[in-house]
C-alpha cells in the first residue's frame, strides 16, 4: 500500500490547512489514476516541546514571544490560507497553549488499536476543530476523550488510556526519530522513497512528488 506519512502537531494552524491540501492532492492524483488507494500515518512532532503537562496560558505566551503586533499579522495571514480551504479560525477562543503528548498517544493508540482510516480521519480533524475553533483544551483528558467519543471510539477505554502513561516512551521516542531525520519543520509529508515535502504545499506540489513516487515503483 502506498503510503503517506504525516508529520504533524495538532496545535499548528499551518498542519491544519495542510490535511486539506493533501485531500485536494490525492483527488488530483485519481483523476489521472482511479484506482489510486494510499494510507496515512501520523508521526508525532512536538511544535512548543517545552508546554508544561498541565499546559498554560495561549495568548500571553504568545504576546511574550512575538509581540501582539506580530500576533495578529499571524492570525490574519493563517485565516486568510484557511478560508480557502473551508477552515474558519478562531484563534480568540483558545485559552489555553495545550501539552500535546496526550493527543499524540491518542492518535497513536487508534493507528495501532483500531486501525479504522475514516475514524482516525475523523479524529484527526476533531482535533484540529477543538484547538483552533471550538478553543477546547486538547491537553486535557476529558476533552480529549470526548473527541475519541464522538468519532466512534471506546470513551471509558479511552480515558483509562489516557489517564496512564501507557506509550509515552513510544511516542516520545517516534518523535525523536523523525527530528533525527532532519525534519524542524510542520506539517512535513514523508512519501515512499524517503522524498520529503515540508510545509503546508500547494495540492498540485504534492501530487508532483505523489506521481514521482509512484513513477519509481
Amino acid at each position: 500500500m502506498f503510503t503517506i506519512e504525516i508529520v504533524a502537531d495538532v496545535v499548528c494552524p499551518w498542519c491544519y490547512i495542510g490535511t486539506r491540501r493533501l485531500a485536494a492532492a490525492v483527488e488530483m492524483i485519481r483523476q489521472e489514476r482511479a484506482d489510486f488507494q494510499y494510507r496515512k500515518r501520523w508521526l508525532p512532532f512536538f511544535l512548543n516541546p517545552d508546554t508544561p503537562p498541565e499546559g498554560e496560558p495561549y495568548l500571553p505566551f504568545l504576546e511574550k514571544k512575538f509581540g501582539r503586533d506580530k500576533v495578529e499579522q499571524m492570525w490574519a495571514r493563517v485565516r486568510e490560507a484557511g478560508r480557502a480551504w473551508g477552515i474558519d479560525y478562531a484563534f480568540e477562543k483558545i485559552q489555553y497553549r495545550a501539552n500535546t503528548l496526550k493527543a499524540h498517544r491518542l492518535i497513536h493508540r487508534a493507528q495501532t488499536v483500531d486501525p479504522d482510516p475514516a475514524k482516525i480521519d475523523a479524529l484527526i480533524e476533531r482535533l484540529y476543530a477543538a484547538q483552533f475553533q471550538r478553543g477546547e483544551h486538547i491537553g486535557d483528558i476529558d476533552v480529549l476523550t470526548a473527541c475519541a467519543a464522538e468519532c466512534g471510539y471506546d470513551a471509558p477505554a479511552i480515558r483509562a488510556y489516557l489517564a496512564s502513561n501507557a506509550d509515552e516512551d513510544v511516542v516520545k521516542r517516534m518523535a525523536a526519530e523523525v527530528q533525527a531525520m532532519g525534519i524542524n519543520q510542520v506539517p512535513t509529508f514523508i512519501l515512499p522513497g524517503q522524498r520529503i515535502i515540508v510545509g503546508a504545499e500547494d495540492p498540485a506540489i504534492l501530487a508532483a512528488g505523489i506521481r514521482e513516487a509512484l513513477a519509481a515503483g
